[in-house]
C-alpha cells in the first residue's frame, strides 16, 4: 500500500513498510516515540461506531451496571494484544502466517474464512457509522449514506500512500479529540461516584448477556490480533535477544497507553449514556440520539456536527485499519496478494449489502440493531483467533526464551475460556428462544442446531488440541538419502537480433529507448519502434488517418530514427491504430516476433493507475516474448 521497499514478498507482513522505521535512538523519549504507533492504529478499532453503539445501548438500558465489562474486556485486550505484538517481534511472523505454518491446510483455510467474516462484520459497523455521520452532518438519508460509503475506496487508497507515520498521527489526533470532548463533558455532568464504583462489580445475567458479548466483540476484535502482529514489524527491531526484549517492553508501553485511552472513551460514552438516557428512562432506538450527550456542552447544533464528524472520522479510520488487516489475513493464510483498492472494494460490497437491505426494510431502528449484532458476530469469532495466538506464543520452538511463562499461560487460557463461555451461553439462550418460536418445525431446527454445534465444537477442539498432538508425536526415523552427483548446469547466453520498443510520446520513452539502445549495440540487433495511435480518427480510419497529432507523432519518430541511425543502429518504425494499446502491442509482438520487448513504466501509482490504466500489466499477460520493464518518468539524460 505505501511506497518504500519492494512489494515483492520475502515472507514479510506488509512488505512495503516492513522495517522502515528506525528505533535505535540513544534517547529514551525518541525511542519511545519511534515505537509508538501500532497500538494506536489497533486502538482506533476499539472506538469505532460498533463500540459507540454497544456502549450507548449498555448505558441507556442498564445504567452503570456493565461498566465492569468494559474494564475486563480492556484488560483482556491488553493481554492479547501484547501476545500478538510479541509474536510479531520475536518470531517475525504475523498471526495469519503463523497459523498457516502451524495448522493443516484445510484448518488454516477455515480460520481464514472466519477472520474474513469478522472483517466484514467490522466493516459493516464502519458503513453504518459513516452513513449516520453523513446523516448528522448533511442530513442525507441513511440508505443514500450507505451507498455513498462505497466511494471511500478511492479515499482510502489515496490515504494509504501518505506513509505509515502520517496514518498513525491522524489516528492519534482523532483519539485525542474525542477523548478531550468527552472528558470535559464528564467533568461538567459530575456522575454519581457511588454508582460508578458499583458498576465495576462483575454481575451478569441473561438480560445483560447479549450487550456484554457485544462489548467484548467490539473491544477484543479478532482481526486486530492479526493486525498488531504485523504492524510491530514496521519497526527495525534487531535480531538479538536484548533488542527483541527492548522492543517488547516499548510495545507494551505503547499498548497500555493506547488501549487505556480507548477504555476512557468507551467508558465515557457508557457513563454519559447512563446519565442522559437511563436516569430519564429514555429508550434508545438509533445511534443518532447519542449526539445529545454533547448538547449541554456545545449546544444541540454544534453537538450534532461534532458527533457526526467524530463518528465519520472514526469509521474511516477503522476502515483504514480494516483494509490493512484484510491484506494481512489474505496474504498470511493464502499467500495471495490482491491490489488494496480491489480488496477494499470487495469487503465494502459485502458490508454494504446487508446494511442497505436492513435500512430499506427495517429503517433506522433496524440499522442500530444490526450495528450491535455485528459486534456480537465479532465476539463469536474471537476464540478462533485467541486460541491459536495463545498456542503460538507458548511454543518454545518458535518463541524461545520469550515463550509464555506459567502465569502468562494461565492468564491467557483463562481469557480464552471466559470469552468462550460467554459465547456458548449466548448461543444456547438464542437457540432456546428460536426453538420456542419454530412451532411445527422445531425438530428440524433442533437437528440443524445440533449439526452446527457439532461442527463448532469439532473445529474448536481441533485448533485447541492439534498443537499438543503434533508436538507429542514421536520423531520420525531418520532416512538415509543418497544423491547422485551432477554437474553444475551450463547456461547458454541469450542473443538478441530484434528488439521491440513500444513508445507513447512521453518522457518515459527516453528510458525505454536508452535501455534498448544498450542491448542493440551489445548484440548488433535491430530496433523496432512501435507507436499505437488510439485517437477517435485512428479508430475509425486506421492507417488512412491524418491529423495534426498524427503528423506530430511521425516527426517525433523520424527524429528518433535519425538519432539512432547516427549511432549506427538499424531502426524500423511500426505504427498501429486502435483503441487498446495493450491489444495492439500484443498484435505487433505476434507480427514482428522480437527476441525481447522493452517498455518503460510511467512511475504513477494509486489513483493514477485507476485513471490512466496499467498497460504493462495488460501486455505481459498477452505476449509470450520476454518483457524488460524499465523505470520511467526520469527527466535526466534528455539526449540519446
Amino acid at each position: 500500500m505505501w511506497g518504500g521497499q519492494s512489494a515483492e514478498s520475502h515472507g514479510y507482513s506488509l512488505p512495503e513498510v516492513h522495517g522502515t522505521i528506525a528505533t535505535s535512538h540513544a534517547q529514551t523519549w525518541r525511542r519511545l516515540f519511534a515505537f509508538a504507533g501500532p497500538a494506536y492504529l489497533v486502538s482506533v478499532g476499539y472506538m469505532d461506531p460498533g463500540n459507540w453503539a454497544t456502549d450507548l445501548e449498555a448505558g441507556a438500558r442498564f445504567g452503570y451496571r456493565l461498566l465492569w465489562v468494559l474494564v475486563v474486556s480492556n484488560a483482556i485486550a491488553l493481554l492479547l494484544q501484547t501476545l500478538s505484538a510479541r509474536l510479531g517481534i520475536v518470531a517475525g511472523r504475523d498471526l495469519a502466517q503463523a497459523c498457516r505454518d502451524e495448522y493443516p491446510r484445510p484448518i488454516s483455510y477455515i480460520l481464514w474464512v472466519l477472520s474474513e467474516i469478522a472483517i466484514v462484520a467490522c466493516d459493516l459497523a464502519e458503513v453504518l457509522g459513516a452513513a449516520i455521520g453523513l446523516n448528522l452532518l448533511f442530513h442525507l438519508p441513511l440508505l443514500i449514506g450507505v451507498l455513498v460509503t462505497a466511494a471511500d475506496t478511492l479515499l482510502i487508497l489515496w490515504f494509504t500512500h501518505v506513509g505509515i507515520r502520517m496514518v498513525e498521527a491522524f489516528v492519534l489526533v482523532l483519539i485525542a479529540t474525542i477523548a478531550g470532548c468527552f472528558a470535559f463533558e464528564i467533568f461538567l455532568s459530575r456522575p454519581d461516584a457511588g454508582a460508578l464504583f458499583a458498576g465495576l462489580v462483575p454481575r451478569i445475567d441473561s438480560s445483560t448477556l447479549y450487550i456484554a458479548v457485544g462489548i467484548f466483540g467490539a473491544t477484543v476484535m479478532p482481526h486486530n490480533l492479526y493486525l498488531h502482529s504485523a504492524l510491530v514489524q514496521t519497526r527495525r527491531l534487531g535480531s538479538t535477544a536484548q533488542e527483541k526484549r527492548i522492543a517488547c517492553r516499548y510495545n507494551l508501553a505503547d499498548s497500555a497507553l493506547a488501549l487505556n485511552g480507548a477504555l476512557f472513551v468507551n467508558a465515557a460514552i457508557l457513563v454519559m449514556s447512563a446519565a442522559v438516557f437511563f436516569t430519564r428512562h429514555i429508550v434508545v432506538t438509533e445511534i443518532q440520539q447519542a449526539h445529545q450527550l454533547l448538547a449541554p456542552l456545545l449546544g444541540t447544533t454544534a453537538a450534532s456536527v461534532l458527533f457526526g464528524a467524530a463518528l465519520l472520522c472514526s469509521g474511516q479510520s477503522s476502515t483504514l485499519t480494516g483494509t490493512m488487516a484484510g491484506q494481512i489475513v489474505m496474504e498470511g493464510f493464502l499467500r495471495f496478494r490482491m491490489q488494496p483498492w480491489l480488496r477494499r472494494a470487495v469487503t465494502r460490497f459485502l458490508a454494504i449489502t446487508p446494511a442497505a437491505l436492513t435500512i430499506y426494510f427495517a429503517g433506522e431502528t433496524g440499522s442500530y440493531r444490526l450495528l450491535i449484532l455485528s459486534q456480537v458476530i465479532l465476539s463469536l469469532q474471537l476464540p478462533f483467533a485467541v486460541i491459536p495466538l495463545v498456542h503460538l506464543t507458548s511454543d518454545r520452538r518458535r518463541m524461545g526464551e520469550f515463550a509464555n511463562g506459567t502465569w502468562l499461560k494461565l492468564g491467557s487460557w483463562f481469557c480464552a475460556a471466559f470469552i468462550l463461555v460467554l459465547n456458548v451461553w449466548l448461543l444456547w439462550n438464542q437457540a432456546a428462544d428460536w426453538s420456542a418460536q419454530t412451532g411445527r418445525y422445531r425438530l428440524l431446527f433442533i437437528a440443524c442446531a445440533v449439526i452446527v454445534g457439532i461442527v463448532f465444537c469439532t473445529l474448536l477442539g481441533y485448533i485447541t488440541f492439534w498443537p499438543h498432538t503434533r508436538r507429542a508425536a514421536p520423531p520420525a526415523e531418520p532416512v538415509a538419502v543418497t544423491l547422485e552427483e551432477s554437474a553444475a548446469p551450463v547456461w547458454t547466453p541469450r542473443s538478441y537480433s530484434t528488439i521491440l520498443v513500444p513508445l507513447d510520446h512521453s518522457e518515459s520513452d527516453r528510458d525505454a529507448v536508452a535501455n534498448a539502445l544498450s542491448l542493440a549495440k551489445l548484440h548488433h540487433a535491430r530496433m523496432v519502434l512501435l507507436h499505437v495511435e488510439e485517437g477517435v480518427t485512428s479508430q475509425l480510419f486506421g492507417s488512412q488517418s491524418s491529423t495534426a497529432e498524427i503528423a506530430e507523432g511521425q516527426q517525433y519518430l523520424a527524429a528518433l530514427v535519425e538519432s539512432l541511425n547516427d549511432q549506427n543502429v538499424d531502426v524500423e518504425v511500426l505504427v498501429r491504430h486502435g483503441k487498446s494499446p495493450a491489444k495492439e502491442i500484443a498484435a505487433a509482438v505476434a507480427e514482428v516476433q522480437p527476441d525481447v520487448v522493452v517498455m518503460a513504466s510511467h512511475g504513477h501509482r494509486g489513483i493514477k493507475d485507476l485513471i490512466f490504466g496499467t498497460t504493462i500489466n495488460a501486455v505481459r499477460h498477452r505476449i509470450k516474448a520476454p518483457l524488460l520493464i524499465v523505470s520511467g518518468g526520469h527527466k535526466n539524460d534528455r539526449s540519446l
